[in-house]
């Protein structure tokens, strides 16, 4: 019996308030799993007419799988955070895609009729498991000349696309990156992020005062509101002597988790869920691994196709900050100014933060929120570079979407 496929749409968003890596940050004595399920929590808090028995998957990705990471932590998560056995759950990994990748593999089984509802996310404690950390790259990789040793290491790739293009100077990446800290200041000055913020217990040591104690997270500890082109200008450039790639024009190492909630409308309409956003389409492209950070330009043309969509028919734009340079290539490909004011409104990674896997899913928020305020845009699109030479990106389409008048 052929089957019809089904409008699948994002119900809700939430994240943890990201942190930085390592042993200052505020999550170096939390547990990643505990992020997970403080996401989950709160996506059912808001949710209160979703009996989490009526939820048919738990799809959590994470970039490095081993310890509080590890153990197929969608189906791990869902047991810690209280909900039935009899919901399953996997894990995932497409690096930095991980959330945006589970967000799609719901998706597809939503649109089939596998599922009615299922929560997709993603998680990295860059902290407690460096990237690559326990990975054995075959050798073949490099003896063969399949890829350039520099596609290893991320900021390597990312001096590799400054070279492709020449013309997006240290000082441009740098100006990109002051404009992302400065939307995502004014976004928490407006009130725009903290609404899909999970608030964390933490426990914390001051080894110096030898104290420990208790606080509450509730705002992304990366970002850095003041910074100034000369903050910028001596920063060091650890990938390549004379390089132009800087903690400050890219995003750092960081821990954080996010949820979603990816249903079909009909179901979503049926019990009463919000209807954030519908799904138009979606594509994976592979490129070089040495230049990944090229990779959202084919993901963005493939999916267009896919949509029947031209780039001129997008209004709103999430493109993930992994580099600055990566974002001004993707711009300069579409003729988009640096500062269009459609390219991430309330800021980007540079300034939140980038916990690799989980990332996919806070542009999603994001988006959906500038949905909700902006009735006047159509088409938005979530789009990023993937590491080891890929993109993603995902077309929604606002419900709130009123023709055109503003």
């Amino acid at each position: 019996m052929p089957r019809t496929v089904r409008d699948v749409v994002f119900v809700d968003g939430v994240r943890t308030p990201f942190g930085k890596a390592g042993p200052k940050g505020i999550y170096h004595e939390t547990r990643a799993d505990d992020l997970v399920v403080k996401a989950i929590r709160e996506l059912l808090r808001r949710n209160p007419g979703l009996d989490a028995k009526q939820i048919d998957e738990v799809a959590i990705a994470a970039t490095t799988q081993i310890g509080d990471q590890g153990l197929t932590i969608g189906r791990t998560a869902g047991i810690l955070a209280g909900l039935p056995q009899s919901v399953p759950g996997y894990s995932i990994d497409r690096m930095c895609a991980g959330a945006l990748t589970a967000v799609t593999s719901v998706a597809g089984s939503v649109a089939f009729g596998a599922y009615d509802i299922a929560i997709a996310g993603g998680v990295e404690h860059m902290g407690r498991h460096p990237m690559g950390e326990g990975v054995d790259p075959n050798p073949r990789f490099v003896s063969e000349k399949l890829v350039d040793e520099s596609a290893l290491f991320m900021g390597m790739t990312a001096e590799n696309l400054h070279d492709r293009y020449p013309h997006i100077t240290k000082l441009r990446a740098d100006e990109y990156a002051v404009r992302s800290q400065e939307k995502a200041a004014k976004a928490y000055a407006n009130g725009k992020i903290q609404a899909d913020l999970v608030p964390i217990s933490v426990r914390r040591t001051n080894p110096e005062a030898g104290e420990t104690g208790w606080g509450l997270v509730t705002a992304d500890e990366p970002m850095r509101p003041g910074t100034t082109l000369e903050n910028l200008s001596g920063l060091k450039t650890p990938f390549r002597v004379h390089g132009r790639v800087t903690a400050g024009n890219a995003a750092g190492l960081n821990d954080g988790a996010t949820a979603s909630l990816i249903a079909s409308e009909d179901f979503a309409r049926e019990n009463n869920l919000p209807v954030k956003m519908r799904l138009v389409s979606y594509a994976f492209a592979g490129v070089e691994p040495e230049v990944m950070g090229y990779g959202p330009i084919p993901a963005t043309e493939k999916a267009l196709a896919k949509a029947g969509l031209d780039i001129s028919e997008i209004g709103l734009f999430e493109v993930n900050e992994a580099f600055a340079v990566q974002v001004l290539a993707f711009l300069d490909h579409y003729g988009i100014a640096d500062d269009d004011e459609r390219v991430n409104q309330y800021g980007g990674a540079i300034a939140f933060g980038h916990p690799l896997a989980s990332s996919g899913v806070r542009l999603m928020t994001q988006l959906a929120r500038q949905f909700e305020e902006q009735p006047h845009v159509r088409y938005g699109l979530t789009t990023m570079c993937v590491g080891f030479g890929m993109g993603a990106t995902v077309i929604w389409e606002n419900p709130n979407f009123d023709g055109g008048s503003k």
